[in-house]
């Protein structure tokens, strides 16, 4: 017993550094809980299972720091361990990891407040672009003072507990016991290891309370290591890959598309025809940063954020039962060129070897089209230049502006008013060329940290609202001065959205998280009219080759919204890892370790019932998200010659 005592005392530095970091990580539990409090059902049982989930991650976190500190002091030799120098590198390393605990806690703080989700992919993808994160963070928050603070609790944590960690320091560590420590180290380890979060299983159908439940730092490891899902290890498969193929085909091929190779699995290759003679109209279509919905006085908006767009929808095809297929800028870029649905994992904007793929700008191409990317930030962010310049786009990102055209820009890009500038001189280029345009134009003022000219509109830098009215006074400018373009008439303008400002909701995939709009001018070619057809973001590939009358072979997976049947609306809306689709007021949801649900009514009372409740509706959903992932590994997405 006395050596076991001894044992325990000499590892008391590992050991107190990881009882520290369980406490810091539920006191950032109780403040997130805390904060909000408005989403969380406060009964026992989700309370308890909450925290005792919580603390097993959080203990799993804790198993790592007392692995490496124990390491530390394995590494140390017993002479330099126990010198002067020695006692003050330990503290000082002690300090060094308090105080990166605490910028983590704060940091997760920031996060929630953000997505309201702890640290996840996101916070993965953030890391690998540091400049623009930590150039956000810097016009956002109160770095110095924060850091400051946090740099001072972690000086008083290590002096409280200084003697306890040189009266551990004081005992040697002889070879049987550094033998012992290792052993004992590896076992600790090794079983924090084998915790996958992903095999987990689900504590609440609330959101809130699953998050919650979780710890940042596991979260971001994990999602570092698991960036790329394949569908076929972790998703529910068709029993019959071959009847899948078929629903999926059944479910894509309009009746003026003819299917190419009908017999070969998930290939939707088809010939789409369309009686009436092409328009080479130019099209400019605006990805706007983030307006959700909800913004707009359509959707029931009373804040007012955008007076000229709610205008122009009324001048305009007006799309209002319309939602995007992710929560991240390059989901919604890869649905607006690629036309496919989401796929576990990483955009396909993200992956590697993405060129040569079928898009939108390899069809307009062969028609004669100029296709440009135009980004008023750096495009290498999310490997946005990369993906666009091998799939047919010429690239123009804020490397590319002349002086007057970024007089003004935060961390994220130029204001939104400068993007549209260099926009119309690229379309005079063309225009002057006698070549059709198409441009992808992507915004970045309605980002934190919002900020904007002065003078333009009413509202606070630094706050949303004022960001999106002056993206929204932006759009409708840009517009009226392309009015004085010789190009104009013949100009269709797609106003649409990447994403929703916020993705987090009480449901797994909470589907009024994903509602955007989407507004189609163009005032020779288009009447205005509102459209409540159910559509998904991946549709408005098609939609613009059938406004244009365009013959062509496709592998979109999405389909033209105007000619498509109402009652055949759908959406497909995903997460990370979920998977969902959307129809006739039912949510089927893709989950990994083959987990399938039906959610009734998910924007209401959100009643679960058993996939079998719409068999249908499910075997929709596996055979879209199988297919998806199928084309992409086998290749049924390059470009294709256009007859």
């Amino acid at each position: 017993m006395l050596k076991l005592h001894q044992t325990l005392w000499r590892l008391n530095l590992p050991a107190l550094l990881a009882v520290v970091t369980v406490i810091a990580f539920t006191v950032l539990r109780v403040a997130l809980l805390w904060r909000s409090s408005s989403e969380v059902p406060f009964n026992l049982p989700d309370l308890a299972g909450l925290f005792l989930r919580g603390l097993l991650f959080d203990t799993v976190v804790a198993a790592y720091v007392y692995g490496f500190f124990s390491l530390f002091g394995l590494l140390m030799p017993e002479r330099l361990r126990q010198s002067v120098a020695g006692h003050r590198a330990t503290l000082g390393v002690a300090w060094v990891y308090l105080f990166a605990l605490g910028f983590v806690v704060v940091a997760e703080w920031f996060f929630w407040s953000e997505f309201s989700v702890r640290m996840n992919f996101i916070a993965v993808d953030y890391l690998i672009y540091r400049r623009e994160v930590t150039g956000n963070i810097q016009e956002s928050y109160a770095v110095a003072p924060i850091l400051s603070t946090v740099a001072v609790i972690a000086l008083a944590v290590v002096w409280l507990i200084r003697q306890r960690i040189q009266t551990s320091i004081n005992h040697p560590l002889t070879p049987k016991l550094r033998l012992l420590t290792a052993f004992v180290t590896v076992l600790i380890v090794g079983a924090a290891g084998s915790l996958s979060g992903d095999r987990v299983p689900a504590l609440s159908n609330n959101m809130y309370v699953e998050e919650l439940a979780h710890n940042g730092a596991f979260q971001f490891f994990y999602a570092f290591r698991h960036n790329d899902l394949e569908y076929d290890k972790f998703y529910q498969l068709a029993a019959d890959p071959q009847q899948a193929s078929d629903l999926l085909k059944a479910n894509v091929v309009l009746p003026n598309e003819q299917l190419l190779h009908p017999n070969e699995l998930f290939d939707v290759s088809r010939q789409v025809t369309v009686n009436e003679p092409e328009r080479h109209l130019n099209v400019m279509l605006i990805s706007v940063e983030s307006l959700s919905g909800d913004y707009m006085a359509a959707f029931g908006s009373k804040d007012n954020v955008t007076p000229e767009l709610d205008k122009l929808a009324n001048e305009s095809l007006f799309f209002t039962n319309y939602y995007a297929t992710g929560n991240r800028t390059v989901r919604g870029l890869e649905a607006l060129t690629l036309g496919i649905p989401p796929t576990p994992g990483s955009a396909v904007v993200r992956r590697p070897n993405n060129s040569g793929l079928f898009s939108l700008a390899s069809v307009l191409n062969s028609k004669g089209y100029d296709s440009k990317f135009i980004y008023g930030g750096y495009g290498y962010f999310d490997n946005m230049n990369a993906f666009f310049a091998g799939n047919g786009y010429q690239v123009v990102d804020r490397t590319d502006f002349a002086e007057d055209e970024k007089l003004f820009g935060n961390v994220w890009g130029v204001a939104d008013e400068y993007l549209f500038l260099r926009s119309m001189r690229e379309a005079d280029k063309s225009y002057q060329a006698k070549k059709p345009f198409f441009s992808i134009i992507m915004t970045t003022t309605n980002h934190r940290p919002y900020t904007y000219p002065e003078g333009r509109v009413v509202g606070k830098q630094k706050n949303w609202t004022g960001a999106v009215r002056y993206t929204d006074w932006s759009i409708v400018n840009f517009i009226n001065e392309s009015r004085k373009k010789p190009w104009f008439n013949d100009t269709i303008f797609v106003i649409t959205a990447d994403h929703c400002a916020g993705s987090a909701g009480k449901t797994a995939v909470p589907v009024d998280r994903y509602q955007i709009p989407l507004i189609i001018f163009a005032p020779k070619y288009v009447q205005p009219k509102e459209i409540s057809q159910l559509a998904s973001q991946m549709d408005v590939p098609s939609t613009i080759l059938g406004l244009l009358n365009m013959n062509y072979v496709s592998r979109f997976f999405g389909r033209d919204i105007l000619r498509t049947p109402p009652e055949q609306g759908r959406a497909l809306i995903a997460t990370y890892q979920r998977m969902g689709l959307y129809k006739d007021n039912d949510l089927v949801i893709l989950s990994p370790q083959r987990h399938v649900e039906l959610h009734r009514d998910p924007l209401g009372k959100d009643e679960i019932l058993p996939p079998s409740s719409n068999q249908a509706l499910t075997d929709s959903a596996i055979a879209y998200y199988q297919g998806g992932d199928y084309v992409l590994r086998h290749e049924l997405l390059k470009a294709l010659p256009q007859k």
